[in-house]
């Protein structure tokens, strides 16, 4: 009895820890470039309650844990905004970006210009290219962006040939998973894990890659989700009436 308790209990603490993902999700179903997370489990087996003088060994009882999250790398669908500085990414890689703790990495692509002509993202953050921050002249005009990301200009009224400004700096990770997700979008790479210039993807202007989450599906997972922790919650509850109702027959001895 008291092992279905247990069981019961790390079923629950594992659906608790799901729906916070799920939760988080959902909250992020309208976040440029936003990538989901999911949950895995592993069953964790190990004996049941058992004393020394037990003349067999105990069946192995079957517990849930929630051993971690992955991220779910899969591109978002993308939408066309017609923002010249909007950028959409085709393939795995990542913008590089410079924030007040570090170079973190990123899919949002909805960029701005600060009043220092710097290319940045919606938080102010300096977007990176090949050879540092990419930095506007107030007198260009008719921004381009290539497939590759170099972005061209053209300077002043007259001047009718392009300058280069810079290329967005696209980088990848061979263990994309290690990343860790750091607030505002941006992901972190842990010691040991080095950003690669990737030469393979491409990017559209005027396009942003949307979250990849799925809402209809996430709200169907948090449904069944709660409804499972509700169905659990009532076998531990019928458990605990059976011993109660157990110890009390066991103590109505006749007179």
């Amino acid at each position: 009895m008291e092992n279905t308790l247990l069981v019961a209990l790390s079923r629950q603490m594992s659906l608790e820890r799901q729906i916070d993902i799920i939760s988080n999700n959902v909250a992020n179903v309208n976040t440029t470039g936003f990538k989901a997370d999911k949950s895995l489990f592993e069953e964790y087996l190990t004996s049941g309650a058992h004393e020394d003088n037990f003349g067999g060994k105990d069946r192995r009882v079957s517990f849930v844990q929630d051993r971690g999250t992955f991220h779910d790398f899969a591109q978002g669908p993308t939408e066309q905004t017609k923002n010249p500085l909007d950028v959409a990414i085709d393939g795995r890689a990542f913008f590089a970006v410079q924030t007040a703790g570090g170079e973190r990495y990123s899919r949002d692509g909805s960029f701005q210009i600060n009043s220092q002509g710097q290319l940045v993202t919606t938080g102010g953050d300096v977007v990176l290219g090949n050879n540092g921050p990419i930095v506007f002249q107030t007198t260009d005009r008719d921004i381009n962006i290539a497939k590759d990301g170099t972005i061209t200009v053209r300077e002043g009224v007259v001047t009718q040939t392009d300058s280069i400004r810079g290329k967005l700096r696209l980088v990848r990770f061979d263990a994309p998973q290690k990343l860790q997700k750091d607030g505002r979008n941006f992901f972190s790479a842990p010691a040991g894990t080095s950003a690669i210039a990737d030469t393979t993807s491409s990017v559209n202007q005027g396009y942003i890659e949307k979250s990849n989450v799925n809402s209809v599906t996430e709200m169907s997972r948090m449904i069944e989700v709660m409804r499972t922790y509700q169905n659990v919650a009532a076998l531990m509850q019928q458990q605990s009436d059976l011993r109660k109702n157990s110890i009390q027959s066991l103590a109505d001895v006749p007179a």
